[in-house]
């Protein structure tokens, strides 16, 4: 048997979303921008995806922009905000936190001369609003703040730091990345006051390379990809009409349950946290009870958490050992770092990630597997 639970890294693409991607490759191929009718199917597609995102946003269509995915639409919504609004100034806010794609533009900011704020956490992850309150300026020109982490799976009070954005620097735009939590957590970007949300598609059953971007129409963004003009000009080049028409399906499937979907996969962490929490040396991080329901850090005393990722690997469960990011090279992870885990836990944490078609006989087979798998390698490190 096997347990896939490493879905905040990526998700198996799902058989619907599977299919429209095959048909649109196969038979409906032709480019959107041709005036004839292959054209017009596969515009069709693309009209169709646009309405069901803005339906789960409640947005407008004309407000979504498709994109390959997460750190495209980060980079976008950074450097082409700042681009856009530098007559407001040169000063930024992010978190400690923050997901590579955003963290490394970033440091290219700084290196452009930007000045850059970041904003600390406790220990379960959240960041501060008075702290918050604190950095926001005349001069700043974005905010960008992470939804859910993707690694403690800590949901950002979004709505709270929106308002005082408005409160104390309304001439900035607050970007929200919502690649871990678009269809598991509720997100409804104009209702919250969130200018600009991205999201990534292979993290909700649809294919790599899939993603979108909503912008509010009255936040001025520079396009970082110059061309034929797609997408209203914010993103040129030939869309990628079989993943976008896939990622249209995936939307409505995640959506379509998507109560009933978040408690069941909430029920199914807490019933790993109990399980778990048992064994000798195992405690977890971020916030057990108001936490996503998908995403579970645990930390095994005494055991890498490369030699337990593999050593699970060898029974057919997968977890990962942090983020998956754009290298599978292990370093430091600053959220770890950022929440105060000391080295020697930090080094021994793993990522367990639940998505909509996680059952509870892989839930249970992995827990099998711990139990089993950490006292073995605590009693073998210890030597």
């Amino acid at each position: 048997m096997e347990a896939y639970l490493d879905n905040s890294a990526t998700t198996r693409c799902s058989e619907a979303a599977f299919e429209v991607m095959k048909k649109v490759l196969l038979e409906d191929y032709g480019n959107p921008s041709s005036l004839h009718n292959k054209g017009m199917e596969a515009e069709n597609y693309m009209k169709a995806s646009k309405k069901s995102i803005a339906k789960s946003l409640k947005v407008s269509e004309k407000n979504i922009y498709f994109t390959s995915g997460g750190s495209e639409g980060n980079n976008l919504a950074i450097r082409g905000v700042v681009e856009a609004n530098a007559r407001v100034g040169k000063h930024v806010i992010t978190t400690a936190i923050e997901h590579p794609s955003v963290g490394n533009p970033m440091k290219h900011l700084q290196e452009l001369g930007y000045e850059v704020s970041f904003l600390s956490v406790n220990e379960q992850g959240y960041i501060s609003l008075e702290e918050l309150d604190s950095l926001l300026r005349e001069d700043t020109v974005l905010v960008s703040i992470m939804h859910v982490n993707n690694e403690i799976g800590t949901i950002e009070p979004i709505e709270e730091a929106a308002k005082l954005i408005q409160k104390k620097a309304p001439q900035a735009v607050f970007h929200v990345d919502a690649i871990q939590s678009y269809g598991k957590v509720p997100l409804f970007p104009e209702k919250m006051g969130v200018d600009i949300v991205t999201v990534s598609g292979h993290k909700i059953h649809a294919p790599k390379g899939s993603g979108f971007i909503y912008i509010n129409p009255k936040v001025k963004v520079s396009p970082q990809i110059l061309g034929g003009g797609q997408e209203d000009g914010f993103r040129s080049g030939t869309q990628n009409v079989p993943a976008i028409a896939a990622l249209g399906v995936a939307v409505d499937e995640i959506f379509a349950d998507f109560e009933e979907n978040r408690i069941r996969m909430a029920s199914m962490r807490a019933h790993m946290i109990e399980e778990l929490g048992a064994i000798d040396g195992v405690t977890f991080n971020g916030d057990l009870e108001q936490g996503a329901p998908h995403i579970l850090s645990v930390s095994s005393r005494d055991v890498r958490s490369e030699v337990l990722l593999h050593a699970l690997e060898e029974r057919g469960v997968y977890v990962s050992a942090g983020s998956a990011c754009s290298s599978n090279k292990p370093s430091p992870s600053a959220t770890l770092q950022a929440i105060g885990l000391e080295d020697k836990v930090l080094k021994s944490t793993v990522r367990i990630s639940f998505s909509i078609h996680t059952t509870t006989e892989e839930v249970d087979y992995a827990i099998e597997a711990f139990r089993e798998i950490v006292p073995k390698l605590q009693k073998y490190m210890r030597r």
